[in-house]
């Protein structure tokens, strides 16, 4: 690189300033990339499940996840990429789309009002707000819980748990061969990620994906090809009938996970790479104006949700200070666009252990809440078994926030509970009562 790039470099992203080095920032923005490439394939498995075109959404989802990453990095400068959530993508396809019968057009139009919502709030404190009035033992449940849902959407795609009339769920066919590469890609999966060998996900993907091609057991598309179209999905939003109280309802879950996923991931990742001022995080509101656009922009593209990315403490792990590791995450994903074959040559099973581990990630976040205090630890409980058990993640954090309220109220404590809990347990309560499930 000339000397003359290099300054530019270093004054657009105060690359010396932060402690770091561009070949520093490259090297995490590389490593964040193999950490979360994952969601390049799992992504338009999980939305292709909602009858949406797998090649359109592989597109959306490489070209929401780099203007995001190019946002965070220009204008925020910090080294967080951004893509398409994981559990909210779920959300999209089983509760809203398969669950409650919605078209996946109309699922878009909930998505883009949710960040939509989200970028005027971006512009003043009203979400911290939010957050810093709900909880601790909620917010960790509702970690838990989606990581509950995730693991039982795995299981069910890759033929591990099948319907059964006497016990509901049971096992599957065990010694088939979907169901043996499953465990196969887990295991290998875990091995990888607990030796930190970069990219483990995306490695254990790809490595099913060949064994069972080899075996003749799926069909191997080629690596490289032409970019498929987006036009199935471009634009494709539906804002007819959005605004039935049911639908508020979807708004409000896109609304609320991100909310939580997304501001837990900014700070905990800036604590990680050393960004924080006496514990707050400088440049907030571009923060947030990033990933809300982020969210907007996917959804007119063609994508559920779009959030900042946990595996971004990777990148920071490995010296990333500055937006310029946002951006050469961003810049991976565009080049990711030629690979459209490779994605589409991916199975269910193949996927379905990045879910379970996923999964098993977000499960830590149950190990913080005070399970000593019954009137904390059975909201959290009833949120978290109520997102498998009833196969929707809105219902799980209905039932938690109701739940607490009315524990709260029976055991004394009504004046502990925050005015917002009250609130939101109040609109899910009479969206039940008069709209039902």
């Amino acid at each position: 690189m000339s000397s003359k790039a290099s300054l530019f470099l270093d004054r657009l992203f105060k690359i010396r300033e932060s402690g770091s080095t561009i070949r520093t920032e490259v090297l995490a923005g590389l490593t964040t990339f193999l950490a979360m490439s994952y969601i390049l394939v799992v992504n338009p498995n999980i939305l292709s499940e909602a009858n949406m075109d797998f090649g359109a959404v592989f597109v959306a989802t490489c070209i929401s996840a780099a203007i995001g990453c190019f946002i965070m990095g220009f204008l925020a400068n910090y080294p967080i990429a951004l893509a398409p959530g994981m559990g909210l993508n779920a959300y999209f396809t089983f509760t809203v789309v398969k669950g409650m019968g919605v078209p996946w057009q109309v699922a878009l139009g909930a998505v883009f009002v949710s960040g939509i919502i989200f970028i005027i709030l971006s512009f003043w404190k009203v979400r911290e707000a939010i957050i810093n009035s709900l909880p601790a033992s909620l917010k960790f449940a509702i970690a838990g819980g989606i990581g509950f849902f995730l693991a039982l959407v795995a299981l069910k795609s890759a033929g591990v748990v099948v319907s059964n009339e006497a016990t509901i769920i049971g096992l599957g066919e065990i010694r088939s061969l979907p169901v043996l590469l499953t465990f196969v890609g887990f295991f290998l999966m875990v091995t990888l990620e607990h030796y930190h060998v970069r990219g483990g996900i995306i490695i254990s993907i790809l490595a099913v994906t060949a064994l069972a091609s080899a075996i003749g057991l799926n069909h191997f598309a080629g690596v490289v090809g032409e970019i498929p179209s987006l036009a199935p999905t471009f634009m494709q939003m539906d804002f007819h009938d959005l605004f039935t109280m049911s639908m508020i309802g979807v708004i409000f879950v896109f609304f609320f996970v991100d909310l939580f996923d997304s501001t837990g991931v900014l700070v905990g990742v800036a604590d990680r790479a050393g960004l924080l001022v006496d514990g707050k995080l400088p440049r907030l509101k571009k923060a947030l104006f990033a990933d809300s656009t982020a969210i907007a922009v996917g959804a007119s593209l063609g994508t559920s949700s779009t959030t900042a990315y946990v595996e971004s403490a990777a990148g920071a792990a490995a010296g990333g200070k500055t937006g310029l590791t946002a951006v050469v995450v961003g810049a991976l994903m565009l080049v990711s666009l030629w690979f459209a074959p490779l994605a589409q040559s991916v199975p269910a099973y193949a996927t379905a252990p990045a879910l379970m581990y996923v999964g098993v990630l977000m499960m830590r976040s149950l190990t913080r809440i005070d399970w000593s205090d019954v009137t904390e630890a059975a909201p959290a409980f009833f949120t978290v078994i109520f997102m498998p058990f009833s196969y929707s993640i809105a219902d799980g954090i209905a039932m938690g926030f109701i739940s607490y309220a009315i524990i709260k109220l029976c055991c004394g404590k009504a004046k502990t509970v925050p005015y917002m809990v009250w609130i939101i347990a109040a609109l899910w309560a009479a969206k039940f009562c008069f709209m039902g499930v």
